[in-house]
């Protein structure tokens, strides 16, 4: 079982600054590029546009994420769905937020492996002995090539190379550091933009200052990761390590701008003027000579990052899965790493999404565009699940609202900024997200139509009936063991379909009859078990409690139980075939799964009938149900029923007389 790893320690640090600071680390590389593109460089837009970027990083990742939603842990663990874990039995919408927080975040990383990447190789339009021009196709190739290296990697694991994310990200850090210190005496009247004056003026005065904070925003993209990453770090070596990373950070701004204001005042920034004039606000901190080396560790920081995005992707379609938000899809385990997971659809879906973004974008400024608007509705959906678990902890309804009232505000005003975007590429990640929100919202929906139709039954109406068929010799042993997955949350009740299938369709004799149930729970790494003998060494009944990081792999839980059963000599599972019992020989097990399909006999609503069809495509294309709770296939009977949830009424039908 998973501890939360809060002790800070160097190597706690280290490895927070590998795992977490990716996105939000990068983001140099591209803030101030969008800031000026387009605009003449002035102090006014300098020193406002710094302003801006100093207290979105205050207000936004230092106070709303470092200090207040670290806050919220689930047993070590963070993240959308952590969060939703921890208030879901307050409210039934709040799946909803949950859901759409989710789905964004997945969005945001498709984007954020391209800009990142692609803003890293730009330097090398810095050297104009390479002759690279903007937008060529050499840079397009290059990321492109990465992108695909990088996901084909993905199936191999990160432990091999994950001890070196740490260092490398220190260096990077320094590196941010240095030359944001060699550059701040440029022009010391950039330490101006500490007072929130600046800010405040740039957004009232300066014309189309309002929109800049579509960009501005991108220096805070990140701070969602550093929640999410939680449970790789815990909080305390997070909020250490963050002190060093915003310190580097904000140096690195003060450099850039400073370096603007000496070196670009009165330019006007246009495309032909920044390819002519090679103008880059990061790269222009670098000596020709360290441009080369400057690429290659910016590179390696912007596939970290992108590495942080995928796992984090990886990490979130599981716990959807677990939570039912999701349709089952294969998880593959690289390396005995804790948390190390492969999911190789959604690895491929990113993959294509990515290089979609890339060849449609071509240019980082372009996909600067795209950038933002996904991540800061996942933000605002936080601000809403953490609003709820502050009021489950009981804590002042004043503090709530202050809390509620600053962020929703602060975040609608980015929101709105942002949707100037949305017409130069915003609606491609919108797109994205609303795609994977509509794949979240058939399954969770779908599962509330369904559960209309599902009927359970008191299971001692049929306890006598099950005992005689067991003991009746005239009907073939179907198995010597029986195991019906149960989706009955109470143990005195069963689904009228099980019963069914025991009873009528073809009567199933067995030994013993065994009802598996699986309960996910909000703690992320329980792990445990009950047993209940409704008759002894005839009817028994196992209920698994799961939290929601844990794979359900039932054969081998299953096998455990009854490990665990034979030695307390709770449960004879010796074959009770004569020729078979004299050598002691285990009788067989069989799993039998219930899949169901959609009947033609029913009359849904127009709306409802269109979610369940689209909720059997993706049933269809996602993993069988034998396969999502780890059966072993050779053991398993699939039996089809039909789906029946609204029954045709008024089927008119005459009869007639010859």
């Amino acid at each position: 079982m998973k501890t939360p790893t809060n002790k800070v320690t160097a190597a706690g640090l280290l490895i927070a600054l590998g795992i977490i600071y990716g996105d939000i680390g990068t983001s140099p590389l591209y803030v101030f590029n969008a800031i000026i593109g387009g605009r003449i460089v002035t102090e006014e837009l300098i020193l406002g546009a710094l302003s801006c970027i100093i207290w979105t990083l205050t207000l936004q990742t230092t106070i709303k994420y470092v200090i207040l939603i670290l806050r919220a842990d689930n047993r070590g663990e963070g993240g959308t769905f952590a969060l939703y874990a921890l208030v879901r039995r307050r409210k039934k919408w709040l799946v909803i937020p949950a859901m759409v927080g989710g789905a964004s975040l997945l969005a945001d990383g498709i984007i954020t492996p391209p800009i990142s990447i692609t803003s890293a190789i730009e330097g090398l339009k810095k050297l104009p002995t390479l002759g690279i021009e903007d937008g060529s196709n050499t840079v397009v190739i290059i990321v492109l090539t990465i992108l695909s290296l990088f996901f084909f990697m993905q199936q191999f694991g990160t432990a091999s190379i994950g001890k070196l994310f740490g260092p490398i990200m220190f260096i990077w850090f320094t590196m941010l550091l240095v030359l944001g210190a060699v550059h701040v005496f440029d022009d010391l009247a950039i330490f101006k933009a500490l007072s929130p004056y600046y800010a405040i003026s740039f957004l009232k005065n300066y014309p189309g200052g309002f929109w800049l904070l579509g960009a501005v925003f991108l220096c805070t993209t990140g701070a969602e990761a550093l929640y999410s990453d939680l449970g790789h770090c815990g909080r305390d070596n997070i909020r250490k390590s963050w002190i060093y990373v915003k310190f580097c950070l904000l140096v690195h701004y003060f450099g850039q701008g400073a370096s603007l204001l000496a070196h670009r005042n009165g330019i006007h920034v246009t495309e032909e003027v920044k390819s002519a004039l090679s103008i880059n606000a990061f790269y222009d901190l670098m000596p020709h000579w360290f441009i080369i080396p400057g690429v290659i560790i910016a590179t390696t920081a912007a596939i970290i990052a992108s590495q942080a995005m995928v796992s984090g992707a990886y990490t979130l379609i599981s716990e959807a899965m677990r939570l039912n938000l999701w349709p089952k899809v294969r998880i593959r385990y690289p390396s005995e790493a804790k948390g190390q997971l492969f999911i190789p659809a959604i690895n491929l879906l990113m993959f294509v999404g990515c290089v979609g973004v890339v060849l449609y974008f071509r240019k980082s400024s372009n996909m600067e565009a795209a950038y933002g608007l996904a991540i800061i509705v996942t933000m605002l959906m936080t601000t809403i699940l953490f609003a709820n678990y502050l009021v489950l902890h009981r804590v002042k309804s004043m503090w709530i609202y202050v809390f509620l009232g600053s962020y929703l505000i602060i975040e609608l005003v980015y929101m709105v900024a942002l949707m100037m975007k949305f017409m130069h590429g915003g609606y491609f990640t919108l797109i994205i997200g609303l795609l994977m929100f509509l794949v979240m919202y058939i399954w969770y929906r779908a599962r509330k139509i369904k559960n209309r139709y599902v009927e359970f039954v008191r299971m001692e109406h049929y306890v006598p009936k099950i005992q005689e068929l067991s003991s009746d010799k005239s009907v073939p042993k179907y198995a010597t063991h029986l195991v019906y997955l149960t989706s009955a949350n109470n143990p005195k009740e069963i689904e009228h379909k099980i019963i069914y299938s025991i009873l009528n369709r073809k009567p199933k004799r067995a030994d013993i009859y065994w009802f598996v149930h699986v309960d996910t729970v909000d703690d992320p790494y329980t792990c445990e078990y009950k047993v209940e003998h409704i008759i002894p060494n005839d009817i028994i009944r196992v209920d698994f409690r799961l939290g929601f990081r844990m794979e359900p792999r039932i054969n081998l839980m299953f096998r455990k139980v009854v490990e665990d059963l034979v030695a307390n000599k709770e449960v004879n599972i010796i074959s009770r075939y004569e020729s078979l019992a004299s050598s002691n020989t285990v009788g067989d097990f069989q799993f039998m799964v219930m899949e169901k399909y959609l009947s033609q006999d029913n009359e849904l609503p127009f709306a409802e009938k269109l979610v369940m069809k689209f909720y059997f495509w993706l049933k269809d294309h996602s993993l069988s149900e034998e396969k999502g709770f780890g059966l072993d296939l050779a053991n398993v009977t699939i039996e089809k029923f039909p789906l029946i949830v609204a029954p045709v009424t008024n089927l008119k039908l005459k009869r007639i007389e010859e």
